[in-house]
């Protein structure tokens, strides 16, 4: 097993990390968010809201950096990003929602009432982070 491929494991192992995005001043914008990833494409999803700090800074630049903590404090994931931002939910049965309905399933598993997250996606004006792996680090 490549270096490479331990770095994958362990983003496709977890499902918190912490995003940093770029303000308008430079300085950087942390969230501590949860993810999908796939390893085969080397893409991380991430469900946000259209009116968050994140989204504002990714909209402006698309550099991202994304880090994933091991289970031991020496053990890291850092995955140097660029993001693609989908368009904000607009109807329950948009492609936008079903996408998020497979973050979500990726995640979390089922959800008990799809209907209702459907219209919560809508309300809360969601949409998803896509990150595209350029590059890894840790150890």
């Amino acid at each position: 097993m490549t270096e490479e491929d331990v770095l994958l494991a362990s983003l496709a192992a977890s499902h918190r990390g912490v995003l940093a995005t770029i303000r308008r001043d430079s300085r950087p914008q942390l969230s501590n968010v949860v993810h999908a990833f796939d390893p085969s494409t080397k893409l991380i999803r991430i469900s946000t809201t259209a009116d968050r700090a994140k989204t504002r800074n990714l909209k402006r630049d698309a550099r991202a950096t994304y880090y994933v903590a091991g289970l031991d404090f020496w053990k890291f994931t850092v995955a140097d990003t660029t993001a693609e931002l989908s368009p904000v939910a607009q109807t329950v049965d948009d492609a936008v929602v079903d996408e998020l309905v497979e973050v979500y399933r990726s995640i979390s598993g089922e959800h008990s009432d799809w209907d209702e997250y459907r219209a919560a996606m809508v309300e809360e004006q969601r949409l998803v982070i896509g990150l595209h792996v350029v590059s890894l680090y840790g150890q």
